[in-house]
């Protein structure tokens, strides 16, 4: 059955061992060399450890190999996993502590400024996930290894960067107010609406790769496709209007506690 088959891509195993490696050993021994802080919580490791397993479980488990050889619908739930699960987890289980010498160099500190502006966040991850579902590049990165790490890597990175404005724990490099998040987050979910209406509503299939791939329940590839769409459009527009209402209480009762 597909369902047990685990593909452990050495690449992927490696490059998740050393993200985690290098969190533990930054909030282990080079916290206690450097004296960066005198306690880590753990809710923290936990929160971190936990986006390393959102990517394990989108590129080494059954889900990676429906994605690579059969439904373009899997492919879908795997890239909401890379953009909109796993890097809020990384960011916020992050501690600021461990961050810190990395923006204490002026060129690296600007350089991060500008780029996790909301405005350039924004821009930057919409502009490289639309860019990616345009059908010819789609098809490079589904059928060339190398191109397809490099576009889960974009993924993951521009994600971070989205991300940063409304999760970060870094007065350097701070969240928006209460009001502007609710603004960034209602943005967020009407963003790619045209991709995925162009994607939902076409009346043949555009991704050649998955038209001549293996059919998996009598799933037909426009069928597929338009599963596909729905998951990313409504998993994404759900998440982030939920998180416009949990801001504006949150905002609420700041206000209130204030008066």
């Amino acid at each position: 059955s597909v369902w047990m088959q685990w593909h452990g891509h050495t690449d992927v195993l490696i490059g998740l061992a050393v993200l985690q490696g290098g969190f533990l050993l930054g909030v282990g021994p080079l916290r206690k060399r450097y004296r960066l802080a005198n306690t880590v919580e753990p809710r923290l490791i936990a929160t971190f450890t936990a986006g390393v397993l959102v990517i394990f479980v989108a590129l080494v488990s059954p889900l990676h190999v429906l994605s690579d050889h059969y439904l373009f619908s899997a492919h879908m739930s795997q890239h909401l996993l890379l953009t909109l699960v796993a890097p809020p987890l990384l960011i916020m289980g992050t501690p600021d502590w461990l961050l810190r010498p990395i923006v204490r160099t002026r060129m690296m500190f600007r350089l991060l400024r500008i780029s996790t502006h909301p405005i350039v966040a924004f821009a930057v991850f919409n502009l490289v996930f639309a860019l990616w579902h345009i059908p010819a590049l789609y098809n490079v990165s589904v059928t060339n290894h190398g191109v397809h790490i490099a576009e889960h890597l974009l993924f993951l990175a521009t994600a971070t960067v989205m991300w940063w404005p409304v999760t970060s724990k870094m007065p350097e490099l701070p969240r928006l107010s209460y009001p502007l998040q609710m603004g960034y987050f209602f943005l967020l979910s009407l963003a790619q609406i045209i991709v995925f209406a162009t994607i939902t509503f076409a009346k043949e299939p555009i991704y050649e790769y998955y038209v001549v791939a293996p059919r998996l329940y009598s799933i037909s590839p426009i069928e597929d496709q338009q599963i596909g769409a729905i998951i990313m459009k409504v998993g994404s527009g759900l998440l982030f209007l939920t998180l416009l209402a949990i801001t504006f209480f949150r905002w609420f009762n700041e206000e209130e506690n204030q008066n």
